[in-house]
């Protein structure tokens, strides 16, 4: 049995928007304006039926950074840390407290279309993410479907593994050397290029293009930082979830969307009247992200956390081995996205497993 619960937000708010592609493609259109498109002549030049209306509110939970309220910082380069290999042991051996309880407890996000997703014609969860998550039960349980899956957002994303409510997350988390310090993370899963998705014909082709506009973000998304440092003059507008970018988009409440490629490959999707634009900004990388055990854990526990990430590590193993990331990432990203294949592995060199 998959069960679906809801990780509560903080502000007291729950914000379930479950999308699948059909459901936002209906919406992306149902928010523009009640015109008929006008598809133009030459080059394929579409005209954009937005929203021109004045006192929209902006998406609940969203704010506005002026510019020049907080400066770019030069982020040096620093080492990742690498990750645990797997051992020889068995699932059983390594997460006895999960193998014991049946199922695992996975936090992700719920309307990252290609990524994860309710797919509207099975009522199904469905993406990338999605499908790495059952890859992983299989391997533990033999039953793809033992995924008990949470919804948690962005913001909260590292809050909530930490507290305990979920095994790990699957949810476009980006290694970072900051994060590494809260965070056990699994080998990269999937590389990605930070880009902006634009309206047709706005004549936005780069971050330094955003002067006197408006770039929508995620909170506390590393966007925020590269907005400030390639574009200061823009106004960043920093909402819950992406789906809230593109709405805002749609509303003439922002210019561009700044994230990664896989991200923004799944807005595209859903409105018709937007396309990826510019040069890679950043290159990133996803990792599943598991707990690290508290400095009070016991053996045992810090035993289950590490091999936690070594059980999560030889699934990700074995889906480069025998093809099934490929078949993964045809499935979801195929003519959206180009890609030289999984990142590579990054184990710790003095890991004795």
């Amino acid at each position: 049995m998959i069960r679906h619960h809801v990780a509560t937000a903080s502000r007291g708010k729950q914000r379930l928007r479950t999308l699948g592609v059909a459901t936002m493609a209906a919406l992306a259109l149902g928010l523009s304006a009640c015109t008929t498109p006008d598809f133009g002549t030459g080059h394929g030049a579409l005209s954009l039926p937005r929203d021109t209306g004045t006192g929209i509110p902006l998406p609940a939970g969203a704010s506005i950074e002026n510019p020049g309220t907080r400066r770019g910082i030069e982020v040096d380069e620093q080492p990742l840390l690498g990750s645990l290999k797997p051992d020889g042991r068995t699932a059983a051996e390594r997460v006895p407290s999960i193998v014991q309880r049946g199922y695992l407890i996975v936090g992700i996000q719920q309307s990252q279309n290609l990524l994860s997703f309710r797919d509207p014609t099975t009522g199904q969860l469905s993406g990338f993410e999605v499908d790495l998550a059952h890859e992983i039960a299989q391997d533990i349980f033999g039953d793809r479907n033992a995924v008990d899956f949470r919804f948690v957002e962005s913001q909260h994303r590292v809050h909530t593994l930490q507290t305990g409510k979920v095994d790990f997350l699957l949810s476009t988390l980006t290694i970072t050397p900051e994060r590494q310090q809260d965070v056990a993370f699994s080998t990269p899963y999937l590389s990605t290029n930070t880009r902006l998705l634009v309206n047709r014909n706005s004549e936005i082709g780069r971050l330094e293009d955003l002067a006197d506009r408006t770039v929508c973000v995620t909170d506390n998304s590393t966007g925020i930082n590269l907005a400030r440092l390639h574009s200061p003059s823009a106004s960043i507008l920093k909402v819950v979830t992406w789906a809230d970018c593109l709405y805002a988009m749609q509303h003439n409440q922002a210019d561009a969307i700044l994230v990664d490629d896989v991200i923004l490959s799944g807005l595209e999707i859903q409105d018709p009247y937007t396309e990826i634009v510019g040069p890679s900004i950043d290159f990133d990388i996803y990792g599943v992200g598991m707990p690290k055990p508290a400095r009070s854990a016991d053996a045992d526990e810090v035993a289950e956390a590490e091999g936690l990430v070594r059980q999560v590590n030889s699934t990700l193993e074995r889906i480069r081995d025998d093809g099934t990331w490929w078949r993964l990432f045809h499935h979801w990203f195929d003519g959206r996205l180009w890609t030289t294949g999984p990142p590579p592995l990054h184990y710790r060199d003095y890991d004795a497993a």
